[in-house]
């Protein structure tokens, strides 16, 4: 797992890093304060369901990060990097250990503490092996991604539901919503920039650039969840049969697209089955080739599904209750989206990075699971340094042949969304 002299690992990258966890244990936090406040209160169907969001979402990144520590501990190259790992991997009980530490719902957390150790080390101590950090935030991105949308946007759709059948907001369901919300917008914003330190031929996201990306996420994922909580506060049996139904179907997309991401079968249906989850709120590209058109049906089946949800939800609310605020609700849930598309559009025409040399047909895209490394003519070949990342790194390293025929020398490569 080595990495040539292209990478790159500073302070900023750190400080990332550092702030992941943080923004990951506020969350938390706020997930167990709500509990306990609807337990104290006798809702125990509330703190039943906000502690099965914690817990299974939990369930699910420990499956994931098993799964990558498995491969990545049984490579011929791999050697333990920091006092963590070699504590950890010493005397051939590293399968057991990291096993024990998964069960115990440990894992992730063992990623963050080696990920912030080894940063700091390359950081501060100046050591030249940036590579293995970055090949751990990578890692750390992907799984702070499947957090965010299997726990932090269904928590935060609850919320917004309970407020809206209460009529009322407590201190605590304020906070968990701002949790939420910063744990949805700054992993999305993280897991982007994370993917930029595989390819080094490209820029990494300015000021500019990050707040584009940033406001643009939130706002197409806002009126999506706006739309769920809506409908679900006068359908509430309904909403589980619907997203069942749509998961099901966004699954089968998955499918149907061959993805290629995990290193067996099941744990290839798993990562499908969070991809699913993932497109119930947010596109996200999986699959190469040209993605306009993928893109193009999935926001306008979404469009249509969010605009029979909240047509639902108007039909049948209470009018008394939501007179004063359907109008101006209404209203502000399609400018955000209209908002959210045109700064999709304007980051993309204006904003997102460009690789100076194309590696692949022009008009092609990257999946958001696929990485893999650019270098121009004189760079020395580097390992690929995480194979869930570059399956497709054979197939353009050395790719000399610009594009021609009045098209840009730089191919756009989609990363989240």
């Amino acid at each position: 797992m080595e990495c040539g002299h292209c990478c790159n690992y500073s302070w900023v990258d750190f400080v990332f890093t550092v702030l992941g966890i943080c923004t990951f244990l506020f969350d938390l936090g706020a997930d167990f304060w709500v509990a306990a406040e609807f337990y104290l209160q006798g809702d125990y169907h509330w703190f039943g369901i906000v502690l099965s969001f914690v817990f299974v979402s939990s369930a699910l990144l420990q499956m994931f990060s098993w799964s990558w520590f498995k491969y990545d501990t049984e490579l011929e190259n791999f050697k333990p990097r920091t006092t963590t790992e070699t504590l950890l991997l010493a005397n051939g009980g590293r399968c057991d250990r990291l096993k024990l530490l998964h069960i115990f719902q440990l894992g992730f957390f063992l990623r963050y503490v080696t990920a912030i150790e080894q940063g700091f080390q390359v950081w501060w101590k100046k050591r030249n092996e940036p590579g293995h950090v970055i090949y751990l935030t990578h890692d750390l991105s992907m799984l702070r991604l499947f957090e965010t949308f299997s726990e932090s946007t269904p928590q935060l759709t609850l919320m917004i539901y309970i407020i809206i059948h209460n009529n009322k907001a407590e201190t605590f369901q304020w906070v968990s919503i701002t949790a939420c919300f910063i744990s949805i917008a700054w992993m999305v914003l993280e897991y982007h920039r994370s993917l930029r330190f595989f390819l080094p031929e490209k820029s990494k996201l300015g000021c500019s650039s990050s707040i584009v990306y940033f406001l643009w996420n939130l706002l197409l994922i806002a009126p999506r969840v706006g739309a769920v909580a809506l409908f679900t506060s006068v359908f509430p049996p309904y909403i589980g049969l619907h997203f069942l139904l749509l998961w099901a179907a966004l699954l089968l997309w998955a499918w149907a697209q061959h993805t290629d991401f995990m290193d067996s079968r099941p744990g290839e249906w798993l990562y499908r089955a969070m991809v699913a989850l993932i497109w119930y709120f947010s596109w996200f590209n999986v699959a190469e080739g040209k993605t306009m058109g993928r893109s193009l049906i999935y926001h306008t089946f979404m469009a249509v599904d969010s605009s029979i949800l909240l047509g639902t939800w108007y039909w049948y609310r209470d009018p008394i209750v939501t007179d004063h605020y359907v109008l101006p609700l209404l209203l502000a849930l399609l400018a955000s989206y209209l908002l959210g598309l045109l700064l999709k559009t304007i980051y993309y025409k204006l904003f997102h990075p460009k690789i100076w040399q194309p590696l692949f047909q022009a008009g092609e895209d990257v999946p958001d699971n696929l990485v893999y490394r650019s270098l121009s003519p004189t760079d020395a070949l580097p390992s690929v340094i995480n194979k869930r990342m570059g399956a497709l790194a054979n197939s353009f390293y050395f790719s000399s042949s610009m594009q021609t025929g009045g098209k840009t020398n730089g191919i756009e490569i989609n990363a989240i969304m």
